[in-house]
């Protein structure tokens, strides 16, 4: 077969596949918010996503505000502006490092593991005994945890700017015996209402993505071991991939509002 006929069916592939994304994500917002509503199975999801990455997102967090300050006191050392570094720390955080670190996290923990159990839950014919039983699996699977990464990811991206704070504060309160106060005073006067609502628009964003990309890849995995196996990888790659064209378009549309 040429490569003249081999291009057609590519690109119609291509089309297909976002076909099916379209309509994978239309039914979620059909039957997202239709009773009857699965309250108790996305109480278990919030805590599967959140409360378990606690550990890992703390320590990420507290690490990149030790670092991020180590790393930017000697430049502002240069022009006698070292009093800066609690305000330069408080906007890097929260405007990217914050969203964008949790949202990292949370796409290769969160969404390889959505992507798997749903994966293996299509091999093993789970979903197709679910819809047999008169249950309707995309409600109780698809949208309990597309919801939770939606929910989680914001609480998650504040809970680890606020970390990232207490490990710059160790750094600076060490270096130059900066107070608490004084250190958390400097970093939040210079944080306005436009990057806490960018940043709230970008982690909802994130999580819905993680959420979204997950349970497809998962939903739709082929048969057998190895579709599992593709669905975890697929869901952390497309992921990440998306979070980063997110964070770009993001980042130029609310810098409209900042000019």
């Amino acid at each position: 077969m040429d490569s003249n006929t081999e291009a057609p069916g590519k690109l119609s592939r291509m089309f297909l596949t976002l076909y099916d994304v379209f309509q994978f994500i239309s039914r979620f917002f059909k039957e997202g918010f239709l009773p009857p509503y699965e309250g108790k199975e996305l109480m278990k999801q919030c805590y599967d996503i959140g409360y378990k990455s606690l550990a890992l997102i703390s320590l990420t967090g507290f690490i990149t505000g030790v670092v991020f300050t180590k790393q930017s006191r000697p430049s502002l050392a240069e022009f006698g502006a070292t009093s800066w570094l609690p305000s330069l720390v408080g906007i890097a955080l929260l405007r990217t490092l914050a969203p964008l670190l949790t949202s990292l996290i949370a796409a290769g923990k969160v969404g390889s593991s959505i992507g798997a159990e749903l994966g293996s839950m299509r091999v093993t014919e789970q979903i197709d005994a679910m819809e047999v039983s008169a249950t309707n699996p995309f409600k109780f699977l698809v949208t309990t945890r597309v919801l939770a990464a939606t929910i989680t990811i914001p609480i998650l991206t504040f809970y680890t700017a606020m970390v990232g704070m207490l490990g710059a504060l160790l750094n600076v309160s060490t270096s130059e015996g900066t107070s608490a106060k004084a250190f958390f005073q400097s970093a939040l006067e210079s944080i306005t209402f436009l990057d806490i609502t960018a940043s709230t628009v970008k982690a909802i964003l994130f999580g819905f993505t993680i959420g979204m990309v997950g349970c497809y890849q998962g939903y739709n995995s082929s048969k057998g071991t190895e579709g599992v196996g593709k669905a975890a990888n697929s869901a952390v790659v497309v992921g990440m991939f998306l979070i980063f064209i997110e964070e770009v378009v993001s980042v130029q549309f609310f810098g409209l509002f900042r000019t």
